[in-house]
Order: structure tokens, then sequence, then C-alpha cells
């Protein structure tokens, strides 16, 4: 339910000091934290870790098998310190530096922002958890996450 002020001049109608109770802002550079608790948007950094057909005609040669132990191996070295960003350049199937902008299920997009709802499931499943600076893992699943495995990094 949304609390709004009208005001009423002439046929103009004016909507002012209109609030939602279903979110809270922080700062004005920080995303508004939804009644769900996630944010309203977010950027990631992800490294996709795919495997052979899951990406349609683009050649990958690693197993299902392979592509498991990968991810498993990056996560547990970008956990140990070592740079995402050079991880990412050296391992992903999808194009480097992998960087999105993502809006909140609902939310309106803007130009370069993608809509929660328009990326696989298990994106923004993972990235909408993640604090600021921590890593998360989406493991391959048909329906959530088919291309493979992402390695997503929260960067706002």
């Amino acid at each position: 339910m949304r609390l709004c002020l009208l005001i009423l001049c002439g046929f103009f109608v004016a909507v002012v000091g209109c609030a939602s109770p279903e979110t809270t802002s922080t700062e004005n550079s920080e995303p508004r934290i939804l009644a769900n608790g996630e944010p309203s948007e977010i950027t990631v950094q992800h490294c996709l870790i795919a495997f052979k057909g899951s990406l349609g005609d683009k050649p990958v040669s690693r197993s299902k098998e392979s592509a498991a132990d990968l991810a498993a191996e990056l996560l547990e070295k970008v956990n140990a310190g070592e740079d995402f960003d050079a991880i990412v350049k050296a391992y992903t199937n999808d194009s480097a530096p992998g960087i999105y902008q993502m809006v909140n299920s609902g939310l309106p997009t803007s130009p370069g922002v993608h809509s929660r709802d328009g990326m696989v499931p298990a994106f923004g499943d993972v990235g909408f958890k993640l604090e600021v600076g921590e890593y998360g893992l989406s493991e391959h699943d048909q329906r959530k996450s088919p291309y493979g495995w992402h390695i997503i990094k929260r960067l706002k």
C-alpha cells in the first residue's frame, strides 16, 4: 500500500511526498532496502564457468565435472585473496570484465541496467544476497543457471 498526498489544481493532479512503506532508504548513494531485505539494485561482476554444450554453438571443451571443480577451485582462490579481475580475464566464458548492474524484480530499468527477471534466476538469487565485496557461487542448474557456474562478486 502506498501513502501519497494528492494536490488538485483545476485539472492538474500532482502526487507529492509519495512514500512506500515496503522500502526504506539509506544514504542517497545507497540502494533502497526492500521489504524482503534485499537491495533495490546491485552491481556485480561474474566469472562464468561453462561446459561443453552449455553455451550452444560456442566452443567450450571442458566437461560438466571439470567445470564444477574449476568453479569451486576459483571461488576458493578469490576467497583467499587472489585478484578476481585476473581470474575473470583468464577463465570466464562470458565477456570480461563481466560487470552488470541489476534492479530487483518489478523495478524499472534504465539503459545499461538489467532487470533481475531478465537474467538467469540463480544469478540474481546469489547476487542480491551478497554484501558488497563478498563472493558467491551460482551452481549449474538446468532451470536456474543453464550456462554453467557463476562466481559472483558484489561491487555495489
